[in-house]
């Protein structure tokens, strides 16, 4: 990543979006990116196609959108920079784990190549952001360790929180309120499967979670045998 792509902010805000996306599915729809991002299906559309034009993704019709090699360099491009104004925001600052998300949002535009790999220096080259999501190395490439989704466990199941993704403010904020946060323990006390409520067991406190809360936590059982494993992805 040492050439950055040429965007503006819009399209940046869209790469990013999409390669986060592209995690769970290969081929983005339009529809899903525009609920990621709080737009109109047809402003979205319109974005996709000048960026189709620019050659920063492919937009199959009626299926989706993926990145291609140039998207994909741009969008690690600004997740590094992102992740680490979050690290610098949490540790150096000291400001809130849950609002640095979004303050991370309107710095990473503008930020150029030479203060990002300053301030990895200055922060000791951090691996993952305070949310536990991994930071991209200036080669393009990000390393994390298997998990799986907290809504896919079972009672009596112990895990550890890994990160959480998506990431809004609203979502850190109110996870961070039931001390849902990477490094604590969890274990599944209950699931009222029509109520859509997890009662679970949280740093040693009983919380009760919704299941869209619950569906952006990314766990490892404790007795994972991966536990130690980790996996180079170039994707979030």
């Amino acid at each position: 990543m040492s050439e950055r792509v040429a965007t503006g902010e819009s399209a940046e805000m869209y790469l990013k979006a999409i390669c986060e996306l592209m995690t769970t599915d290969p081929l983005v729809p339009i529809s899903s990116l525009a609920d990621r991002l709080g737009i109109s299906v047809v402003s979205a559309t319109e974005m996709v196609h000048r960026m189709r034009d620019q050659d920063l993704l492919e937009h199959k019709r009626y299926k989706g959108v993926r990145l291609t090699e140039e998207g994909r360099r741009g969008a690690l491009d600004i997740i590094r920079r992102h992740r680490l104004w979050e690290r610098f925001l949490v540790d150096k600052l000291k400001l809130p784990w849950e609002v640095s998300h979004d303050l991370a949002c309107q710095l990473e535009h503008a930020t150029g190549a030479e203060v990002v790999e300053a301030m990895a220096t200055f922060l000791g080259e951090p691996t993952h952001c305070p949310h536990g999501n991994p930071i991209p190395t200036p080669d393009g490439t990000m390393t994390f360790r298997p998990g799986l989704s907290l809504e896919t466990l079972k009672p009596d199941e112990n895990c550890i929180v890994l990160r959480i993704r998506p990431e809004t403010n609203a979502a850190l904020s109110y996870l961070a309120s039931h001390g849902m946060m990477p490094g604590v323990q969890v274990i599944v006390k209950s699931i009222n499967a029509f109520d859509h409520l997890w009662t679970l067991e949280i740093g040693g406190q009983e919380e009760i979670l919704s299941k869209a809360m619950v569906s952006r936590v990314v766990v490892q059982l404790v007795d994972d045998p991966t536990e130690d494993q980790e996996v180079e992805k170039e994707h979030v």
